[in-house]
């Protein structure tokens, strides 16, 4: 008597061919798409029977903009991470990034963050994706606050408007925001509030085969794999944020942050950074929203405050975080970057 195994990755096997050359294709159109995504959402506002320079006209081109550009992202990333994952298992990207060498991680994660010029949502992805591939939670961490709040897009307009001895200081702050956050959040052992299908993919098998049997192609059906395990669960909330997302930011209550933002009450910075976390929009929107609240008079670390708070810790981030993240974690992670963004406001306005 025989057993037959059912092995999913050989099951109905196509020619190996159009692997090699289906990937690269599906690749080159993504990014030929990512970069027609400037005049894409414009051609579809003026579809729209509203003016471009409406509040309205803003939040539609915006969701248009970048609903494509995260899910893009989010499928690339998955993708890579997954191929990734079959030569590298959880225990052996844990075992790399244990005990002392693990300390260097959270530096390096925020380095890695401030090199890349994403913004919150854009950010999610490849947190999503170092998850998945058990990278230690408070490590990511670490490169999902740096990532949005000290990418080189938003510092060289900062550079730019406030000069760069400020801009300096805001480097170093951001920085130590996200090695320090991160850090701490890895001392806490937060794994058990990650969603069960995050920690279950983790304890999970790299491929159904031995690793030392899998083919190329074998590893291309593992990162397609996880695009439709992971990129499945959250597109729709993809949506939901980025749509929330688009209309405040396409209806900013300037006048009402001037008011919050202007005095040098105590309660200003805590105002400022309430204010700035249900808003949504990349460095290189606040910036002019930067510009402006110090042209009208709001103190230096009340604004940088709001501008931290509205590029690391937006809603519409939040709500794609929640499908990888239990409430618990989500409202740690807010308390532990809100304590570093406090601190650094109350210092520039002690300080300038």
């Amino acid at each position: 008597m025989t057993t037959e195994t059912h092995d999913p990755i050989h099951h109905h096997r196509a020619p190996d061919w159009l692997w090699y050359v289906g990937v690269p294709l599906v690749a080159t159109l993504g990014w030929l798409i990512y970069g027609q995504l400037i005049p894409m959402s414009e051609w579809v506002t003026a579809l729209f029977p509203v003016a471009r320079d409406s509040h309205t006209g803003e939040a539609i081109a915006f969701f248009v903009y970048d609903v494509p550009k995260v899910l893009l992202l989010l499928t690339g990333i998955v993708f890579v991470t997954g191929v990734l994952r079959s030569w590298f298992s959880p225990e052996k990207t844990r075992a790399i990034l244990a005990g002392k060498r693990q300390i260097w991680g959270y530096p390096l994660a925020a380095l890695l963050g401030v090199l890349t010029p994403f913004c919150s949502c854009s950010s999610v992805p490849l947190f999503i994706g170092f998850v998945s591939a058990g990278i230690p939670l408070g490590v990511t961490f670490s490169f999902l606050i740096a990532g949005p709040m000290v990418g080189p897009v938003g510092l060289g307009l900062l550079y730019g408007l406030v000069g760069w001895q400020i801009a300096t200081i805001y480097l170093v702050f951001g920085f130590s925001i996200a090695t320090l956050s991160g850090f701490v959040m890895g001392r806490m052992g937060l794994e058990r509030y990650l969603q069960d299908w995050v920690r279950d993919l983790n304890a999970g098998p790299t491929g159904d085969l031995p690793e030392a049997r899998l083919t190329l192609v074998d590893r291309l059906k593992i990162g397609v794999e996880q695009v439709r395990e992971i990129v499945g669960k959250v597109w729709i909330w993809v949506l939901i944020g980025i749509g929330i997302g688009a209309a405040i930011h396409g209806y900013v209550p300037e006048d009402m942050m001037l008011r919050i933002m202007g005095g040098e009450a105590w309660w200003s910075v805590p105002a400022a950074v309430t204010v700035g976390v249900p808003m949504y929009t990349n460095a290189a929107g606040v910036i002019p929203i930067v510009e402006a609240l110090l042209g009208k008079g709001a103190a230096l670390g009340t604004t940088l405050a709001f501008m931290m708070s509205v590029i690391a810790l937006s809603l519409p981030e939040m709500i794609i975080l929640k499908q990888v993240l239990t409430l618990r974690l989500i409202a740690i992670f807010i308390a532990v970057v809100a304590a570093g963004i406090l601190a650094t406001g109350y210092l520039f306005n002690f300080l300038l």
